[in-house]
């Protein structure tokens, strides 16, 4: 079970500043859609080059053009990158076909997909890496969260890993870690924290204890 921390609402210096201080806590450092949008692919070059050792996910949502878009962000450096579930078949099979070429990973996002159990069948045979459960911004707004489908998706998914992001806090994470999901996405739960490196650091402590238990 590994620590992954969402960057949504930073700019370059901003993150590399904020993954200096909570660098020895997590497992791998997305670089979100927003960034993306704000500072191009060249935020993951920056971030990879800086922390070389951390695993970098470009989070970019790819709907189209699967193959080309991949080979750019593994390019850029990016260790990880998501499509939607909801992309064509044709373009998770782009994606999954570079990813491997590239020696790289496909997280696909499952964010507004609304057959999770069938749809979670049809891309484990695809040969993604890791399928996870999303709750966005608009709907955290409104009270949901991933928790059930998380339990939905690992109760059908053969060769996958699975992942579960979307409002994750201290005060929710023990409830995560019992879903036993294998990558647990976690953005305002530390960033919006006076102290990150503690917040980081608790979640941490909180996974490897349900790890080695």
């Amino acid at each position: 079970m590994k620590l992954q921390l969402a960057l949504d609402l930073v700019n370059i210096p901003q993150a590399i500043e904020l993954i200096k201080e909570v660098q020895e806590h997590v497992d791998v450092v997305e670089i979100g859609t927003p960034v993306v949008i704000n500072e191009g692919l060249r935020a993951v070059k920056e971030v990879k080059d800086a922390f070389p050792n951390l695993t970098v996910l470009a989070d970019l949502k790819i709907m189209d053009a699967a193959g080309y878009e991949v080979s750019q962000a593994a390019a850029s450096g990016a260790d990880i990158v998501t499509i939607l579930g909801a992309a064509e078949d044709a373009s998770i099979k782009g994606a999954v076909e570079e990813a491997k070429k590239q020696g790289k990973q496909i997280l696909v996002d499952m964010i507004a997909v609304k057959d999770k159990q069938a749809r979670v069948r049809e891309l484990d045979e695809m040969g993604v890496d890791y399928i996870c459960v999303h709750t966005g911004y608009d709907l955290q707004a409104v009270g949901q969260n991933s928790f059930e489908d998380l339990r939905t998706i690992k109760s059908v998914v053969k060769n996958a890993k699975t992942a579960i992001a979307g409002g994750i806090k201290m005060d929710t994470l023990s409830e995560v870690i019992a879903a036993q999901p294998d990558l647990i996405i976690v953005g305002g739960g530390i960033t919006s924290q006076e102290d990150k490196k503690s917040a980081a650091a608790q979640m941490q402590n909180m996974i490897k204890e349900a790890v080695t238990v």
